[in-house]
This record gives C-alpha cells, sequence and structure tokens, in this order.
C-alpha cells in the first residue's frame, strides 16, 4: 500500500455468481500498484517518461484505471499539467468522470499517494501482472486450439502457439535486457495456463481430447 490510508477501489463489473466461472483464478493484478502509478503522475509530472517507458493504458487491469491512464497520456501530450483539477476537467468533457469513481477518487488517489519516489517501482509491477495475464490469456487459446483443433494438424498447432508467445516475448521486450528467449516465455506460459485453470477442468479436458 502506497499509504497510510487505504484506497477505495473504482466501481467495477458486478461479481460473476456462476458457481463453475467463480471455481477459476481471479488473473494477478495490484490494484494498489496501480493506484500509486496514478497517484505519482498527479503529484510529479516530471515522472511521465519513466511510467510511460514501462507501461500502457491496457497494462492496468481495471477499466476506470486505463482510462484515467489514457486521459493522462492526452494531457502529456498537448502539454497540458497533470493534477487532480486537469485530469477531472479532461475526463469530464470525455463523459468518463463518473465511470471512473468521479472527482472523489481521483482526490484520494492523490492524498493517499506520498510521493513519486517509488513510481518506477510501482510501474513495473503492473506491467509484471499485465504480461502474465497476457501469457494466461495465450495459455488459454492455444488450448482451446487443441482440445478443437478444427481440422489443424499438430505442426500448424504448435506454429500457432510459437506465434502467440513469440507475440509476448516481442511486444514485451525490455529496452535494458533485450527480448526474452522464447523458450523462457514458452516455460511461463504453461504455469500461468496451470495457474488459471483448475487442476480438475484440466483433466476433464484431457478425457474429452482421447475420447
Amino acid at each position: 500500500m502506497a499509504g497510510n490510508k487505504p484506497f477505495n477501489k473504482p466501481q467495477t463489473e458486478p461479481r460473476v455468481r456462476d458457481p463453475q466461472v467463480a471455481g477459476l483464478k481471479v488473473p494477478p493484478h495490484s490494484i494498489e500498484a496501480e493506484q500509486s502509478v496514478l497517484g505519482g503522475l498527479m503529484l510529479d509530472n516530471e515522472r511521465w517518461d519513466d511510467v510511460a517507458e514501462r507501461v500502457v493504458a491496457e497494462d492496468f487491469y481495471t477499466r476506470p484505471h486505463r482510462h484515467i491512464f489514457i486521459e493522462m497520456a492526452r494531457l502529456q501530450e498537448t502539454g497540458s499539467p497533470i493534477d487532480l483539477i486537469t485530469l477531472a476537467e479532461s475526463l469530464e468533457r470525455q463523459g468518463q468522470l463518473d465511470s471512473v469513481g468521479g472527482f472523489a477518487y481521483l482526490a484520494e488517489l492523490s492524498k493517499n499517494t506520498p510521493s513519486a519516489a517509488n513510481i518506477s517501482a510501482y510501474a513495473d509491477i503492473v506491467r509484471e501482472r499485465a504480461v502474465v495475464r497476457e501469457m494466461i490469456s495465450v495459455a488459454n487459446e492455444i488450448a482451446e486450439a487443441g482440445f478443437d483443433p478444427q481440422g489443424r494438424t499438430s505442426e500448424d498447432l504448435l506454429d500457432l502457439a510459437e506465434s502467440r508467445v513469440f507475440k509476448i516475448a516481442e511486444s514485451r521486450a525490455n529496452k535494458d535486457e533485450g527480448p526474452r528467449n522464447i523458450a523462457e516465455v514458452l516455460d511461463a506460459t504453461v504455469c500461468a495456463y496451470r495457474a488459471a485453470v483448475p487442476a480438475a477442468a484440466r483433466r476433464r479436458h484431457r478425457r474429452e481430447y482421447r475420447l
């Protein structure tokens, strides 16, 4: 948690009550890290480049946070300051202020983030969680393609898996570290699938595939 006072979470979609869906794990994310990134940017606009090098709007888990970051980017591009007032006005003009939690939520983001000193570390957390969610999504896609190949050969499916995994590695290459080895990403993708899909469901899929 970035500050002494806990954040209120913005309004998100209602919880799913379907027992089958409820058994699945929640995708990895860190609301606190996202809030600290957004709050830190309002406190120190000079840290924008540090954050923009690490994350994009799609990396934020909640829709309100994605909208807030998009408006921050819009303000940055026009040379406008990013603060509580300018951000609220920009969101209001887009008709999105209420959907992100209103002025009160923006004020909480600013108030409950004591400084932007650790904003790079918070941005790294946001990015890391987003990468894992991408890997889970790709793992699910690959699994579904395997269970329902629709006439594709095993070689076709392998090409699909390699292309999807390589896309993650390519798009997430760190400027300092270089592209990640595809074998690393593939291993991480398999682990992400196992973490996201309960063991019972995986066994059921294997039985269905053998029939």
